[in-house]
Order: structure tokens, then C-alpha cells, then sequence
């Protein structure tokens, strides 16, 4: 399941029988699932399916036990979580990782430091250091906020934002750091329907302004049916199905497990 694309293009992303365990609890169980080149790929699941957990073993936090896992054909095994954003790899998390005392632009600038060979944090905190690193990192922050329509919000402490700005943010720092796939786990929790269909705008027009890979984990079905091209559903630990959004709102056992009878 999730093996390759169908135009057999290398997929971006790819994961093949992966397990993790936590001592005796196993919280995936062979799982499989890759995100091709430019296409948004929904994530969802009961909670405790194991869909945060899977992004974890992406990002490293966690370490799989069996299986692999792929960017672009090469392995991430032995790589350090902090290496992960250099290899194209960004992600948002569902509690939001802002820093409220800092400014929006210098959260955004974040996103960037690993470009500028970990001089940009002392260009932050020491100003007399690196004054040439943070003027690139501002810059690059600054049309990032300027894609997300947050350029007017720059200077404004973070955490004074009203709450989707703050979610905006947090992608904005993501995108900073230029990746070639983008983890989003539940991006939209916390927002009103109508700013729910906006955020799902803006992430697409993100995807297509950058041709950036998308895999993202969400409960709001109607923001998952509506902006991603495939869907991959894990439940208990595992492969559950995987299709359409078409495919998946029909499919017998997502309704049993997950979506409900009325879906």
C-alpha cells in the first residue's frame, strides 16, 4: 500500500511496514504511505490510530523499529532530529510551538536559521553578531509573511495575534525554512468553519505557488475531503484504507471505524 506513484514517479515522501513501539504497547504495526510530488495527501484516523506518531518517526522524534522510511529514495535512518528541516523536511505541530514574546517576523526567522549555518539564532539574541545573516533571514521571513498576507503583522509580538493569525505563523516559519514537503498535524483544530475554508485556500495556494508536497493529519473532514488528492486512513496502528476522497467517504470500513453512519 502507498508503495509509489501511479506514473511511477519517485514518491517524496515514502514509508514501507514501519512499527513503532513503546514497551509493550504497539503503536504502529507495519504501516505504509507516501506523498508524491505536488499533491496534498490526507492523514486521518481515530485518535490513538497512530497518525502523530507516524509523523514523529518522520521528523525522528520517535525512532521506528522495522520498516523504512525515504526522502527521495535515500533513508532518513541515523539522521538527527535537528538535521531533519536541512534535509526538506518541515512540520507544524497541533499545540502551537510559537514564541509569544518575540515578533512575528522573528518567529519566521526561525524557520530560516539552518540556511545560515546556525548563525542566525546569535543574530537574534547577540545584535552585535552576524548583522548580514539576520538581514538575509529577515528578508526571506519578510516574503514569506508577504505570501501569507501577514506582511502588515510583521512587527506585532506573536503572541498578541488573534489565533488563525498565530496558525498562519507557524506555517510562514515552516515554509521559511524552504522544504520540499510540508507535515501539517491538525492545522485547522481551534478555528471556526469559516476560517476553516479559508486556511484550506491558503494551503493550497501555498502547495501550487511552490509545488510543495503536503501530508496532512485533520479531523475537520470537510477540510480533508475538499483539498487533498489522496487519502490514507490508519486505525489501531494500521493501514486501514487508502483512495480518493471519493473512494474513502463510501468505503465500509471508514465508515464503520471512523467517519460514522451519517457521513
Amino acid at each position: 500500500m502507498s508503495d509509489s506513484s501511479s506514473n511511477g514517479v519517485q514518491p517524496v515522501l515514502q514509508a514501507r511496514d514501519v512499527s513503532v513501539q513503546f514497551g509493550g504497547i504497539k503503536a504502529l504495526t507495519g504501516v505504509s504511505l507516501s506523498v508524491r510530488a505536488g499533491e496534498i495527501c490526507g492523514l486521518i484516523g481515530p485518535n490513538g490510530a497512530g497518525k502523530s506518531t507516524f509523523l514523529n518517526a518522520v521528523t525522528r522524534l520517535v525512532t521506528h523499529g522495522t520498516g523504512t522510511i525515504t526522502l527521495y529514495g535515500a533513508s532518513i535512518e541515523g539522521a538527527k532530529v535537528r538535521e531533519m528541516i536541512g534535509l526538506g523536511v518541515a512540520r507544524t505541530f497541533q499545540n502551537l510551538g510559537i514564541y509569544a514574546s518575540m515578533t512575528v517576523i522573528e518567529n519566521v526567522m526561525l524557520g530560516a536559521h539552518h540556511q545560515l549555518g546556525g548563525k542566525f539564532v546569535q543574530a537574534i539574541f547577540i545584535p552585535l553578531r552576524s548583522w548580514r545573516e539576520e538581514r538575509v533571514a529577515r528578508q526571506k521571513a519578510m516574503a514569506v509573511l508577504d505570501e501569507m498576507g501577514m506582511a502588515d503583522v510583521a512587527g506585532m509580538m506573536a503572541g498578541s495575534l488573534p489565533y488563525p493569525l498565530q496558525k498562519r505563523m507557524e506555517i510562514a516559519r515552516a515554509l521559511a525554512s524552504e522544504p520540499k514537503i510540508l507535515l501539517l498535524d491538525e492545522p485547522a483544530g481551534g478555528l471556526t468553519h469559516g476560517e476553516v475554508h479559508e486556511f484550506g485556500e491558503l494551503v493550497d495556494r501555498v502547495r501550487r505557488n511552490r509545488n510543495l508536497s503536503i501530508l496532512l493529519i485533520e479531523h475537520h473532514m470537510g477540510l480533508v475531503m475538499g483539498l487533498c488528492d489522496r487519502i490514507v486512513v490508519f486505525h489501531l496502528g494500521r493501514n486501514l484504507a487508502e483512495g480518493s476522497p471519493e473512494e474513502i467517504k463510501s468505503n465500509e470500513a471508514v465508515i464503520s471505524a471512523y467517519l460514522g453512519r451519517a457521513a
